[in-house]
């Protein structure tokens, strides 16, 4: 065997091992989640909201609050076990096979960047600097979260897409790896969506700047994806965080979107942004909580367990699809888009 050969295989090896082991390093990587800066914001806060709520003066807060949000009726649920190995297998599969079928952001902007260029010349009028990287930031973020709205907002409306998203709405218990027990089609949607409106932001900037001009990072990540990560994983959690009943009005907190996973029917369909609650109160699906609210977690028609493994978290929604047919639409079914 060729000396290049082999160093190739090495190669691909290397590739193949940190892929495979990449899940399990989430806590050092800064677009996950689970990246340490954000777990240990969310314990702080937790920790926080808890004492709050608890009242002073009583003994034994950590104690307290271990049985309270670490106990084994959520941690060892079998829904949360289900995400647990879900998060592992499509952290592994999905890149491989699905990623590719995602759109580009980075094409998106070179497209519209390269269009303008086409139509108008040479862009570079505006000059790179404060004010420019400021309105960048606040623009690709505003962006983003509506880009994010939106593919969420079509997971609810339509049937075709609400079957794969039900894979998300059948967590019966909420913690932070239910944020990654999503289907395949459902990430494809939801990463699809906010990179074409975050590619048509990019390549306007890129044509105005000469392509030299960038926002404001915080450990190699968007500053403000970074401040909204910080509270992002309590968004699936125990811990009910309300921001009250003014700031709910424009940020989605995390109550909110525990609403969101609630069986009641008054909550079907609300509360689908992410960070901003702007787009909810334009569409229509705010629901701004007064007080402390009970409910339970999943689809409401005893269905979850059917969704509680791996394969049956990519093979169910196909499955319903096909069983049930193109007429059931997700409104009918639990109306959902409210």
């Amino acid at each position: 065997m060729q000396a290049e050969t082999l160093q190739q295989m090495q190669d691909w090896v290397v590739v193949a091992v940190a892929h495979v082991l990449r899940p399990f390093f989430a806590f050092n990587h800064h677009d996950s989640l689970l990246f340490w800066p954000f777990l240990l914001s969310t314990l702080v806060l937790s920790l926080l909201v808890f004492a709050l709520t608890r009242g002073p003066g009583k003994p034994g807060l950590l104690g307290a609050y271990r049985r309270e949000y670490f106990n084994r009726d959520i941690w060892g649920h079998p829904s949360a076990k289900a995400d647990y190995r879900f998060y592992v297998v499509n952290a592994i599969v999905f890149p491989l096979i699905f990623g590719p079928l995602i759109v580009s952001g980075a094409w998106v902007a070179r497209q519209i960047d390269a269009g303008l260029t086409g139509l108008f010349g040479a862009g570079g009028f505006a000059a790179d600097g404060v004010l420019m990287t400021t309105l960048y930031t606040l623009v690709f973020f505003v962006v983003y979260d509506f880009g994010r709205y939106v593919g969420h907002y079509l997971q609810h409306r339509f049937d075709v897409l609400w079957h794969f998203h039900k894979v998300h709405h059948s967590a019966e218990v909420l913690t932070p790896f239910t944020n990654y027990r999503a289907h395949p089609v459902d990430l494809i949607c939801m990463h699809t969506f906010p990179a074409l409106f975050t590619g048509l932001v990019d390549g306007l900037f890129a044509y105005a700047s000469g392509a030299s001009a960038g926002f404001y990072l915080f450990y190699g990540l968007h500053v403000l994806v970074f401040a909204y990560n910080l509270v992002a994983n309590l968004r699936h959690s125990p811990v009910w965080l309300s921001y009250g009943p003014w700031l709910s009005h424009y940020l989605i907190s995390p109550a909110q979107h525990h609403i969101h996973h609630s069986t009641t029917p008054k909550h079907f369909g609300h509360n689908i942004g992410f960070a901003l609650a702007i787009w909810d109160r334009l569409f229509g699906t705010l629901y701004v909580p007064r007080e402390r609210e009970y409910f339970a977690l999943g689809l409401g028609d005893d269905s979850e367990p059917a969704f509680h493994g791996v394969w049956r978290m990519y093979w169910q929604p196909v499955r319903e699809l096909f069983r049930r047919g193109p007429t059931t639409t997700a409104g009918e079914e639990r109306s959902r888009a409210g």
